[in-house]
């Protein structure tokens, strides 16, 4: 069927100097040491699901050169390649170009880089609105739609959301969840994984396609395993093994819908930092032509070069890397985060402050949301009157929005766990009980 990840090899071309950013002239004041970095790695990237191979291309031209600024930006400059000599310009207000390459004519022929007026901002958004984007295209729905509507629409362009949340509750799962959810729409999602390899991503997208197809009756995320493993005792191809289960030959057709839209880096923690990241990033906007939705599971593993002993250091590197890359590249980017020990206690209620690692968890994102065990953050009067509620509650998981800016926070709401077929219920309600930071008692 063709369905195994491909894994296709990049070499990164070398993208521009990065320079520090001044305090007091536009710039946050923070080394931009952490993406300095350039080399010849190779990037693994594959289409989930595709079943051809190919390489990424170069893209023909050279690196716009003599920039000094690197403030953030709609674009940053070391983004911008060129057409290059005798090339056919591909850029600017009277190519046909989609909206993001006209921006990027627009910012950097016509806008002095050393400093932005108002008039400039607002030229630059007129221009985008003259050329047909719409504020649509920069909103990302997950899928849930309670969220989405409580987050004003879904995930932004250009913000960096942070889900976190204790181990073993299905934060992967969610976001390959939002992820399919968005390539199912017609958009391109990048995934860097760092927990699991390509197939087991592939056999999960699997498994919850036929969840959704036959319901509870569908085959589990190990019976899809066994199949993808031939330990099924069965033959032939995948949907010959599955096409005795409920939904399970279908679910296969319908990841192959949107299996090119879907492209998964097998990243590691010893060598994909946010060089890496950002390399892949551009890749991916120039052969598929849209930017993507950037998945990154999880932030604690981000690489981080140089002999940096202290995990909050680090930490603050990789988060506020991973916020100027949704700025500079207009992209929004979800990311999976670790909680501390004290976050994974039993009968504790997880909050930002257990997020591992630095306060710049808090302050760089722009979305912080939570997962939590429904039965661990009631109020203990929903358990003692009324025990049947414990079965009940154990079966939903609680996400919280702890902070938004463009959306409402302090809402808490809760999806119905279906772990076996690797998702949640899409359709969600807002928590009706009392919750509590901790219970009075624990399990």
């Amino acid at each position: 069927m063709g369905l195994l990840p491909v894994i296709t090899r990049l070499r990164r071309r070398r993208i521009g100097p990065i320079h520090e950013k001044s305090p007091g002239t536009g710039g946050t004041g923070r080394t931009a040491a952490h993406l300095a970095v350039r080399g010849s790695a190779t990037l693994g990237v594959t289409c989930a699901g595709c079943p051809r191979s190919g390489t990424f291309g170069q893209r023909p031209g050279h690196v716009l050169s003599g920039h000094t600024d690197n403030r953030r930006s709609l674009v940053s400059p070391e983004l911008y390649v060129s057409p290059g000599p005798g090339a056919k310009s591909r850029t600017g207000p009277d190519s046909g170009e989609p909206p993001v390459s006209a921006v990027r004519w627009w910012f950097h022929e016509c806008v002095d880089l050393s400093l932005e007026t108002l008039t400039g901002v607002l030229e630059q958004a007129d221009y985008r609105v003259r050329a047909g984007s719409h504020a649509e295209a920069r909103v990302w729905p997950t899928g849930f739609d309670i969220l989405d509507v409580n987050l004003s629409g879904g995930l932004r362009s250009g913000e960096l959301v942070l889900l976190g949340g204790p181990q073993g509750l299905g934060k992967t799962t969610w976001v390959m969840q939002v992820a399919r959810n968005v390539a199912r729409s017609g958009r391109v999602v990048l995934v860097f994984s760092f927990e699991h390899d390509l197939q087991t991503l592939l056999v999960r997208l699997v498994a919850l396609e036929a969840g959704r197809l036959g319901g509870p009756d569908a085959p589990s995320t190990s019976r899809i395993r066994q199949s993808f493993e031939g330990a099924d005792g069965l033959t032939g191809s995948l949907a010959e093994r599955l096409s005795g289960t409920d939904g399970g030959a279908k679910a296969i057709e319908v990841v192959q819908e949107y299996a090119d839209r879907l492209v998964l880096h097998r990243s590691t923690g010893s060598k994909t930092g946010l060089d890496a990241i950002r390399a892949a990033i551009v890749k991916v906007t120039e052969e598929i032509g849209q930017q993507p939705l950037v998945v990154v599971d999880y932030l604690q593993k981000i690489h981080v070069p140089g002999n940096v002993p202290e995990e909050s250091e680090r930490i603050t590197t990789v988060v506020e890397g991973l916020k100027d890359l949704a700025l500079d590249n207009d992209v929004p980017i979800l990311a999976v985060v670790a909680s501390d020990k004290e976050g994974i206690q039993a009968g504790k209620r997880m909050r930002v402050n257990n997020l591992r690692g630095s306060s710049s968890l808090a302050y760089e994102a722009d979305t912080v949301l939570l997962l939590n065990h429904k039965y661990d953050v009631v109020a203990r009067h929903h358990l003692v009157y009324n025990m049947g509620n414990v079965e009940r509650f154990k079966h939903y998981a609680v996400l919280s929005i702890e902070k938004s800016r463009t959306g409402k926070t302090g809402i808490d709401m809760e999806f119905y766990k279906r772990f076996d077929q690797s998702r949640f219920e899409s359709e969600g309600r807002i928590v009706s009980e009392q919750l509590v930071d901790e219970r009075v008692f624990t399990e």
